[in-house]
């Protein structure tokens, strides 16, 4: 049996998959985060044991997914947005807290696992899964191994400049990492409303930008244009340096139905190449992605 843990700012959840991937058993608990790293490591732990007891089961293999990654460099976590665990031993403080070996990887290359494995990226040689939502994030799996990289950064596509931009998006606002002109400053959900607000001087979300243009508001359906080709040329810069077999979007934004044609038909103009094959697909476990791809992190 394989157990998961996917660990947020708000709330940490567990799944229990069997060999198959099956779901047998999950469960969710709230982030103590002001009880810091230990807390919440030892939370961790008695919400593994809980899993284990339901299921019948005295042992089982535990990958946990974290906002941020493991530096090679000094064994603690780096570039979470659960702060208190930045700077920490996360993976020490949660093997002895679980008394046994576990393996850690960043959300988004859970997610990009869990797609490949048994979701909409199965069967492909290679994944790049993105995550469009609060933040834009990505992980890459190359025959169903995530690809961590030297500094453990792989896929950290969202702080990338946005390709091709032109002058008014070179004047985009500043992302929280302090660069400038980061994809994830443009296809993150804040980053489409302050798209919008730009364009119209009204403050506005992406789901109500969505049904705007779903009913007819040329402002929120010039906005979504823009947007679609922003991605187009994000993605675009992707396929011409890992060239993968099927990009796969989750995240609030993944649900826009109309990316799916729309992308395709833009990223043509910006690959390096006479013809397209890239699979642009829909997640097939949405927001459980995560959880899952944690558990499959023990999947050789």
């Amino acid at each position: 049996m394989r157990i998961g843990i996917d660990v947020g700012g708000t709330k940490i959840s567990a799944i229990a998959l069997s060999d198959c991937g099956g779901e047998v058993y999950r469960k969710r608990i709230p982030t103590p985060v002001q009880e810091g790293a230990e807390g919440i490591a030892n939370a961790i732990a008695r919400l593994a044991v809980d899993v284990k007891r339901y299921c019948g089961v005295t042992s089982a293999s535990i990958g946990i997914g974290t906002p941020g990654a493991l530096s090679p460099h000094t064994d603690l976590l780096k570039n979470s947005n659960t702060t208190c665990l930045n700077g920490q031993p996360l993976q020490q403080l949660l093997e002895a807290a679980l008394q046994q070996p576990i393996r850690i990887a960043n959300d988004a290359n859970c997610f990009a696992l869990s797609e490949a494995v048994d979701g909409a990226g199965q069967g492909a040689d290679t994944v790049f899964g993105v995550i469009v939502g609060t933040g834009t994030g990505a992980g890459l799996v190359i025959e169903q191994h995530v690809l961590a990289g030297r500094n453990a950064i792989a896929g950290e596509w969202g702080h990338n400049p946005l390709p091709w931009a032109n002058s008014g998006e070179l004047a985009s606002t500043e992302c929280y990492c302090g660069k400038q002109g980061c994809i994830e400053t443009f296809l993150s959900g804040p980053g489409l409303a302050e798209s919008y607000w730009r364009s119209t001087g009204v403050c506005s979300t992406a789901p109500k930008i969505v049904e705007l243009a779903e009913l007819g508001d040329g402002a929120a359906e010039q906005v979504l244009q823009r947007y679609e080709d922003q991605m187009a040329r994000a993605l675009a810069s992707v396929i011409n340096v890992f060239d993968p077999t099927v990009i796969v979007l989750g995240g609030g934004l993944s649900k826009l139905q109309r990316l799916y044609v729309n992308v395709p038909k833009h990223w043509g103009r910006y690959v390096f190449s006479d013809h397209v094959a890239t699979a642009l697909l829909p997640a097939k476990h949405g927001d459980d992605s995560g959880v899952r791809g944690a558990a499959w992190l023990w999947s050789d």
